[in-house]
């Protein structure tokens, strides 16, 4: 939260600082004082407005937004041009209207042949034609809701990124480390001719060793100012410019500002499949045979295919035919075919049907002969055949027009399906048998026999059959079953297939025709080319007309389809089902029927629009149906598909003819005789007559006029079959997009278009309606719509909505009057909608939009135009070229826009049926109308009157036009009720129906580039308002009742508000969103659970915020100036000019980093932004715990949009941007105590936490032990922890509920986004005025920031990787119950959509299907848990980002650092903030960092210590042992660059700490004792490198001039050869872990080594003490504990001049004259009163004693009486001193002991036996022709020894 800068940087009042201080403090308690109270709270308190110059407004309350337009207008920029220009407003093209030509499947346009056309077909084929009216905002991609933050979209921002080195990645694996090691060894150790041990084989492999390169002008006395200069141009070298494209978006699901662009509206497909005929051959060849292939669902019980016809007969069998075929057309020479199918299921069969040509005998015997012969017989029956062909010539010739039906098969299509989808294979080849005599099915593949189970399995409910992957298929059907005479019906054949699904099955009993048909199956290509629609329209790509084409067959769904017509289809099926002539009297057996389509009643009327089958021409005029042998009463099975003309009078009629064909060549016996005829009228009563018909027969031919007329009509006169009873069965089905079927459609058209064409009395159904009743039916019939069926009005929904909304526009006049319809069209809209969204839930987007709505908006909806009949606005016709709104948009204006529009403002009526005076009742508006009143300019209408009364009896309409959007914004704050409710439940529609309409009037009135002030009238502004406020107030107060819809509404009236800000007043929909704010916040406070709301107005202004143009809309180039100076100076706040120190400016800083009044009224969305952060992560905010992560990921998604938006791609334009955040730092510094505490990992050791936590497990043998390494470690050395103001957070328990790690990642990585991009001066000028403790916790943000970023290496990928599996089952349980658990409504709707998601394309057009609705696992966010083995790349991948990360992350906080330094050296007062700039420089350094970082990094230090050089060696002690922990640690890197700047860093500092006081020690010991912790806790240490560094350290001590002639050089290298010592023997003690003589000697040495470091010799001391004890050494243990005991005297007695104490180690030389080597008489002594010197326990009196005690208590174990003494001899003064007499008397009583054991024990004591050991031989390395003497414990043989060694 923002920190009040003025109160603590004016020094003028102190007591004002005290009384903050003291309220924040009552208020939050539970925040220690260290931090200073919460200036948020002090804000929303109300307390300090003095200090501001505005009246202070608290966070929890929305300001007065600016007035954007007059605030643009009064504050002319400065800028003329560029990327800054850009930033001030909305660009002139930011809004166009594009007229798009729908795209055409086919070559042609389908649409009607007729010129003249009924207005009903007019409008249809205009709805499927016309262009698309698309309002495209030119920028909108650049909005939040389409974030590159996705993963696809970042991976094309990370390309090549630099590839950052890690000494975590380079370090080599495990083994081959260990032989590197080893041979290092060996190569450092394999010098003869030095002896062992001594300087100087140290000192040899020193000089050996090469230095690393050595840094430029390191040496050089530079200007701090230059350095400072040149390391930042350093820094700020090819820098990453996205920090965002480095972290991965927060993981959340679908983003809700996303809205999705809805699909276009196109013809709906099912699955397709193609089905490719390839051969037809039977056992003989005398005939041809016409086959034909359908789909039907067994289950449903319906053809859900139309037929495709084919012909695979040889030429020389079609020959036979030629006298009774016309020359075929190439459209049905088609062999393959797509067929569709939206409802895939078990049930689905293919059934193809043969026919042949009519011939004497019934289907038996004329199948017989293709039963009993067989091809391989074909010698033997050769004159049978003979004859047979014979007969069959001279049936063709004679009867070649009749067909006969022949035989049947089916396939069972899943089975098909999904046996091929299992084979290996590229294609499969099936062999399906359909019964044969003996039983057996046979179904090969490939002569593998796969089983019957496969074409018999029966499977329950509809699994998901999919049939877009399956392997193609090669089907070869082998059995045919013949057809049988009695049973050719569809319910036959129905009962066929599902006894096929039978085991037993009747038809295996049948005797099969054998045969075999090949069939390739597959699922169809995209785009096939040569395709021919069921219109026989040609398919884009058609290269050649003469290829034999692919016919795309219709389908007639099994289920509902719910998909707008896009497309003009007019077809007509006609199903000849039966026949009755049982009671007919004469010969009538042989019956075919002729079907004909008619215009009139003359035979010649027949219209050649019946579709040909196969090897025929395309259409002819006539159709027969198949003839059953000696039936009277047969049953057919023929499609007969039509081309409807698109209108249809009274005279067109279907004629049925029934003729007997003679079979037999008789003489005198005609081919056919007329037996009968009927009947159907295409029209009945205007509507298009379809469905089950019975008819009637007629004996005669129908007399004149008989068209009109039903043949149920008894006509007198007349002859029927059986007394007039229904005789014939027909079925007539219409598959049409002029059509609707629907009674209520077509009633509410019909009146519709009779009011267009003024045509009256209109006949609808029986009734004819007069123009007195029409309004009363017009409005009966709008509400009737309700009535229709779903299906017909999702059909005809695109030209339905058009209507109703030309209604509402163009009110008609009906009988000279004015009808407003507004109110009726409106109620009706709200209706269909609301049926739409509840009956196909399964077609909505995450906010409820029904997708069939939403692209009836985007798509289709336009304004209507102002003349009846004249094209829409826009460019006309068809495929016109693309017009945009920015181009000649006068050419394409409509005439009608020219008429003056008068208009009074009128107020929004009450009653909107009301025309619009705000005076005149309704008789009052007719009186006007009907006199013709000239004055209509108070009308809300236009008022042209010369061509309006011209027209009104014209058309019988007044060219009223109302604006759609103003009436519709009048209607809706009007309605109420059920009305009311309909219309909130689907509130997006009538919103973006608004909008839409707001444009396109915008677009023709030329209005987009007018002010917006006076884009729109203030009557339609009070409507906008009053309709937001009421929804807002609706979502307050039914959020917790109607949750689902409360979502729904309130991300609608966000949209709303977005799209308003693009065309609208900003300043007026800026009050729009206070009135919503202050609405919620009212309600907001007095609830106990506030977190749903919250929730809501989070998503609400995170949609307002998605805008394209958010930041233009914050005024990012404002000064936050007070009000009352309406022109601001010209100097920024960026300006480095020294005006700042006007109180003026210093305001105006704190007003940019505070949520000041002027803060959040000028940039007014960010404003509400950040208070909305700073409100939720406000520790005492009640219940909003639950939205941290909602909130935070808000400002997260804004930035990083802003990020990778190229607008801003500009510096100077992204600190521009980042001011709008600059408050967010002090939010966000408000929150450390809640933040993740990510350095915790760092708390228990001195390592960084990317070294694997598995190598610190297990102990290894080989590796050193614990305890040793602690030894090696130093107890003294201050180990790293977190920083003292962090103890803070952990002593007051936390009592705030933290943040989880990602909120608090994302948090982060705001801050630095911020700090990276604003401007530096900005940044610098406000640390100035931070008091010290807002810099410190400043600081420990950064130090947080570190942690936070660090860096995984690419082991931790590795792990994580492979844990992911175990986690991902987890996370989707939890992810789940999260989601379903929250507030419901709007996870529900992800959930639904989620299901859809997967779905097919065609999955989506229908309707709910609930097995696809919940399906969980294929939402989107699962599949990135789900796929668990990431590649190699992938890995690598990861950690490429994540080290550009860790180092961008780390570079930025070094650039803060650098500003909080500078700051620091402006104001001088501020040097206690230089500890915690240096504690986040080590922690960084301490962290694992990239080479690139850490050289910056060691500039940085380099820098500050030669600026502040007493801050390390007199104030910062401990952290200057930190400091050279860290340095020494980078100089054992395996990376050269770090290496060079570690060790010039080093030396730099030995340099400074030598020019303060002309000598180092403190720098000595730090480095030493570093070196020890180093080499004891560091596991994967590697001597060679840090060897190299000490070189290079020598190297610059040589080079150096300047300090040649003083002691330094010489100290330099004393200090580097002790070092190398210790290393060396540090390295080698591991070796000898087993070797107890020669650990101890190491041991020995390495003490040695820290002479100048008291408090480590003194543990290496101790250390040897216990390792000999432990081997029951105790003399030599004894030795050391003396050793330590004169050590800590020798410091004691600087310490403190007290005289009974030793005076140093003198004293004790009667023990041992080894004892001198304690004395501290060394230049390089460190005096003990130093900070971190001499601090252990044993460094005072009692520790003196204590070692002293078991000195004594060893020398007795060892028998060594006589040192007993003199122990004791030291120790008596001290308790004499002290008076301590029960102490003197155990002495003295241990003296006894010790004496009298001298006596006893004279002459028996034994203490040890030594032994002389030399080695000789190559094979022990440095130890060849070595000796030593070891001591043995007493009486042990020499043979004893000599094994102990052998076996070691």
């Amino acid at each position: 939260m923002p920190l009040p800068c003025p109160l603590f940087s004016c020094a003028s009042q102190p007591q004002f600082d005290f009384y903050w201080r003291t309220v924040a403090a009552e208020v939050r308690k539970q925040i220690s004082g260290q931090y200073g109270g919460s200036p948020q709270l002090l804000k929303n308190l109300n307390i300090g407005g003095s200090v501001s110059h505005h009246t202070t407004v608290p966070l929890t309350e929305a300001v007065d937004p600016v007035d954007l337009e007059d605030y643009l207008i009064t504050h002319p920029i400065a800028v003329e041009s560029g990327p800054l220009r850009d930033l001030l407003e909305f660009p002139p093209d930011d809004i166009e209207v594009v007229y798009t030509p729908r795209e055409c499947r086919t070559l042609v346009s389908a649409v009607p042949e007729e010129s003249e056309m009924d207005p009903h077909v007019r409008d249809c084929v205009r709805s499927y034609t016309e262009d698309w009216a698309i309002v495209n905002r030119k920028y909108h991609k650049l909005g939040t809701g389409f974030n590159p933050n996705t993963l696809d979209k970042q991976k094309e921002r990370q390309k090549g990124l630099p590839k950052q080195v890690f000494e975590s990645d380079e370090a080599p694996d495990g083994n081959s480390y260990h032989d590197e090691q080893d041979d290092l060894k060996r190569r450092s150790m394999s010098i003869d001719d030095t002896p062992r041990g001594s300087w100087a084989c140290s000192i040899f492999d020193l000089k050996n060793s090469l230095p690393d390169a050595l840094l430029p002008n390191l040496l050089d006395r530079t200007p701090n100012e230059e350095i400072d200069h040149h390391n930042e141009d350093q820094r700020k070298s090819n820098r990453h410019k996205e920090l965002f494209a480095l972290h991965p978006a927060p993981d959340e699901e679908e983003p809700i500002e996303r809205l999705s662009i809805p699909e276009v509206p196109k013809e709906h497909f099912g699955q397709r499949l193609l089905v490719k005929c390839l051969s037809l051959k039977f056992e003989i060849e005398i005939e041809p045979i016409f086959a034909s292939l359908a789909l039907y669902d067994v289950k449903e019980k319906k053809k859900i295919s139309e037929n495709f016809y084919f012909d695979l007969n040889s030429e020389q069998m079609k020959g036979m035919l030629r006298p009774h075929v016309p020359p075929a057309a190439i459209s049905t020479l088609a062999r393959s075919a797509i067929f569709s199918i939206t409802y895939p299921s078990q049930d689905v069969f293919l059934v193809i049907k043969l026919e042949k040509v009519l011939q004497q005998g019934d289907i038996g015997e004329c199948a017989e002969p293709y039963m009993i012969f067989k091809e391989s017989d074909a010698a033997k029956n050769k004159e049978k055949l003979e004859k047979l062909k014979c007969q069959a010539e001279q049936f063709c010739q004679r009867l070649g027009k009749y067909r006969m039906p022949f035989a049947w098969t089916a396939i069972h299509l899943m089975n098909i399906v999904s046996s091929a989808g299992s084979l290996e294979r590229d294609s499969t080849e099936v062999e399906v048998g359909t019964g044969e005599r003996k039983g057996s099915w046979s179904e090969r593949r490939n002569s593998s026999i796969v089983g019957r189970r496969s074409l018999e399995r029966t499977t329950s409910g509809d699994e998901a059959c999919n049939l877009t992957s399956f392997r193609p298929a090669t089907l070869t059907v082998t059995n045919f079953f013949k057809q049988e005479g009695d049973r050719l019906s569809d319910e036959d054949l129905y009962k066929f297939l599902a006894d096929m699904r039978r085991p037993s099955s009747v038809l295996r009993r049948l005797r099969p025709i054998t045969a075999q048909l090949k069939i390739d199956i597959s699922p169809a290509p995209e785009n096939p080319h040569y395709c021919l629609t069921p219109e026989l329209l040609q398919v884009k790509l058609y290269p050649d007309s003469r290829v034999r084409p692919t016919r795309e067959i219709l389908e007639f769904p099994a289920r509902d389809v719910y998909v707008p017509n896009t497309t003009y289809r007019n077809l007509l099926y006609v199903y000849p089902q039966s026949l009755n002539f049982a009671n007919r009297q004469g010969s009538a057996r042989n019956i075919t029927v002729k079907v004909q389509f008619m215009y009139g009643e003359d035979p010649s009327n027949a219209m050649p629009v019946i579709f040909g089958k196969s090897s025929c021409p395309e259409f002819s005029k006539e159709a027969y149906t198949a003839v059953v042998y000696h039936n009277r009463s047969p049953d057919f099975h023929e499609e007969i598909k039509i081309k409807l003309p698109a209108t249809l009078t009274d005279h067109h009629h279907l004629l049925f003819t029934f003729y007997h064909v003679s079979c037999q060549q008789k003489q005198n016996t005609p081919l056919e005789t007329p037996v009968g005829y009927t009947w159907i009228p295409m029209l009945q009563n205007g509507r298009l007559k379809t469905g089950q018909f019975c008819l009637p027969v007629s004996l005669e031919k129908p007399p004149q006029a008989y068209s009109v007329l039903s043949p149920e009509v008894p006509l007198p006169g007349m002859k029927w079959v059986d007394n007039h009873k229904g005789v014939f069965n027909v079925e007539v089905v219409a598959v049409s997009s002029l059509h609707t079927q629907d009674p209520y459609l077509d009633k509410f058209f019909a009146l519709v278009h009779a009011l267009d064409e003024h045509m009256f009395p209109v006949r609808i159904g029986d009734m004819r309606i007069m123009e007195n009743n029409l309004e009363n039916e017009l409005k009966s019939s709008i509400s009737a719509l309700n009535s229709s069926q779903l299906e017909p009005v999702v059909r005809f929904l695109h030209l339905l909505l058009d209507k109703l909304i030309l209604l509402v526009v163009r009110p008609p006049v009906i009988a000279g009057q004015i009808v407003n319809l507004g109110q009726a069209s409106f109620e009706a809209m709200a209706s269909i909608i609301n049926r739409l969204h509840k009956n196909l839930d399964g077609n909505q987007d995450q906010h409820g939009r029904n997708s069939l709505l939403a692209s009836y908006i985007y798509y289709v909806f336009r304004l209507p135009n102002t003349y009846p009949n004249s094209p829409s606005p826009g460019p006309g016709g068809l495929g016109g070229s693309v017009h945009y709104a920015t181009m000649a948009r006068s050419a394409v204006r409509p005439a009608s826009l020219n008429l003056t529009r008068t208009r009074s403002r009128s107020l929004s009526n009450s009653n909107p049926d009301i025309s619009g005076t705000p005076t005149s009742p309704d008789d009052e508006v007719r009186s006007i109308i009907g006199s013709k009143a000239t004055d209509r300019s108070c009308n809300r209408m236009s008022s042209h009157t010369e061509t309006s009364s011209f027209l009104q009896t014209l058309t019988g309409r007044l060219p009223t036009k109302k604006l759609f959007h103003e009436e519709l914004a009048l209607q809706w704050v009007v309605c109420s009720g059920s009305v009311r409710e309909a219309a909130l439940q689907q509130a997006w529609f009538f919103f973006e129906l608004m909008v839409k309409s707001m444009v396109h009037h915008l677009y023709f009135a030329d209005k987009l580039d007018a002010s917006r002030k006076n884009r729109f009238p203030e009557r339609f502004m009070d409507d906008v308002t009053a309709l937001v406020s009421t929804i807002a107030g609706d979502i307050v107060s039914r959020f917790q009742k109607d949750t689902e819809m409360v979502e729904r509404l309130n991300t609608s009236l966000a949209f709303f508000l977005n799209d308003l800000l693009s065309i609208m007043d900003r300043g007026f929909v800026f009050v729009l969103i206070k009135t919503c704010y202050k609405q919620v916040s009212s309600k907001l406070y007095s609830l106990t659970n506030p977190s749903n709301l919250a929730s809501l107005r989070l998503d609400f202004l995170r949609i307002i915020c998605s805008h394209e143009h958010y930041v233009t809309l914050n005024l990012p180039c404002s000064l936050l100036t007070p009000p009352a100076s309406p022109s601001p100076s010209v100097s920024s706040a960026t300006s480095q000019s020294s005006g700042f120190s006007t109180n003026v400016q210093d305001q105006k800083i704190a007003n940019m980093f505070e949520l000041s009044v002027p803060f959040r009224q000028q940039h007014y969305l960010a404003g509400l932004v950040l208070t909305e952060l700073a409100v939720i992560l406000d520790p005492d905010a009640e219940g909003l715990f639950g939205l941290h992560k909602k909130v935070i990921n808000m400002v997260h998604n804004l930035l990083s949009s802003h990020d990778s938006d190229p607008r801003y791609a500009d510096p100077q334009v992204k600190a521009r941007v980042a001011m709008l955040y600059l408050p967010l730092i002090g939010v966000i510094m408000e929150t450390v105590p809640q933040l993740y505490d990510f350095t915790e990992s760092h708390n228990q050791r001195g390592r960084p936490s990317c070294v694997a936590a598995d190598d610190y497990e297990g102990e290894s043998g080989s590796m050193i032990s614990q305890t040793v390494a602690m030894a090696i470690a130093g107890t003294s050395v201050p180990q790293l922890t977190r920083p003292s103001s962090f103890l803070l957070t952990s002593s007051s328990g936390r009592q705030h509920s933290t943040f989880s790690t990602e909120s608090s990642r994302s948090l982060l990585i705001c801050l630095l986004w911020v700090l990276k991009n604003a401007d530096e001066s900005v940044l610098q000028k406000w640390f100035t005025d931070l008091s010290v403790l807002q810099l410190n916790r400043l600081l420990d943000l950064l130090y947080l920031c570190v942690s936070c970023f660090e860096y995984k290496g690419k082991k931790v990928f590795e792990r994580m990787n492979s844990l992911t599996f175990k986690k991902s089952k987890d996370m989707r349980a939890k992810l789940e119950e999260a989601i379903l658990g929250s507030i419901g409504a709007r996870q529900e709707m992800v959930r639904r959509s989620r299901g859809q998601l997967e779905r097919s394309p065609s999955g989506s057009a229908f309707g709910s299907q609930e097995n696809l609705r919940w399906r969980k696992d294929m939402t989107h966010w699962r599949q990135n848990t789900e796929k668990l083995d990431k590649s190699r790349a992938e890995i690598e991948h990861e950690a490429l980002i994540d080290g550009n990360l860790a180092t961008e992350a780390n570079l930025i906080i070094l650039d803060t650092l650098e500003i909080v330094v500078q700051t620091v050296s402006v104001t001088e007062s501020k040097e206690s903030i230089l500890g915690g700039v240096l504690k986040v420089l080590l922690h960084s350094m301490a962290c694992n960092q990239s080479a690139l970082y850490l050289q910056h990094c060691f500039a940085t230090q380099r820098a500050l210590v030669s600026k502040f050089p007493e801050l390390l060696f007199e104030e910062e002690t401990e952290q200057c042992a930190d400091l050279c922990l860290r340095l020494l640690r980078h100089c054992s890197s395996s990376i050269s660059t770090i290496r060079s700047h570690a060790s010039a860093s080093l030396y730099l500092l030995m340099r400074q700490n030598f020019e303060i006081g002309n000598n180092f020690a403190r720098v000595k010991m730090q480095v030493t004792m570093s070196l020890s912790s180093l080499v004891g806790t560091s596991q994967n240490f590697n001597e060679e490198f840090l060897r190299r560094s000490l070189k290079t350290i020598l190297t610059y001590a040589e080079e150096d001039l300047e300090l040649r002639e003083t002691t330094f050089p010489d100290q330099v290298q004393d200090l580097v050869f002790n070092l190398h010592m210790i290393l060396s023997d540090t390295v080698k003690m591991k070796e000898h872990q087993e070797d107890p003589e020669m650990l101890i000697d190491l041991m020995y040495r390495i003490a040695k080594g820290y002479q100048n470091s008291p408090d480590l010799r003194l543990t290496w001391l101790q250390n040897m003490a216990g390792k000999h004890s432990e081997r029951s050494n105790h003399a030599e243990s004894a030795q050391c504990l003396v050793h330590s005991a004169a050590l800590v005297a020798e410091y004691l007695s600087m310490l403190e001049d007290r005289k009974y104490l030793p005076v140093g180690c003198v004293t004790f030389q009667n023990i041992s004259s080894n004892v001198l080597e304690e004395s501290a008489v060394s230049d390089d002594v460190v005096s003990p009163d130093e900070e971190g010197i001499c601090s252990g326990k044993y460094f005072t009196e009692a520790g003196l004693v204590g070692l002293l005690e078991q000195a004594a208590a060893s020398f007795s174990m060892a028998g060594m009486y006589e040192a007993v003494n003199e122990v004791y001899k030291v120790l008596i003064p001290i308790h004499e001193a002290n008076r301590d007499a029960k102490k003197l008397s155990t002495i003295h009583g241990k003296l006894q002991e010790a004496f009298s054991k001298i006596v006893h024990q004279d002459g028996k004591r034994m203490f040890g036996t030594y032994f002389r050991v030399g080695f000789y031989g190559t094979k022990f390395g440095d130890l060849d022709e070595q000796e030593f003497v070891y001591k043995e414990p007493a009486i042990t043989k020499l043979a004893e020894i000599s094994h102990r060694l052998e076996v070691r």
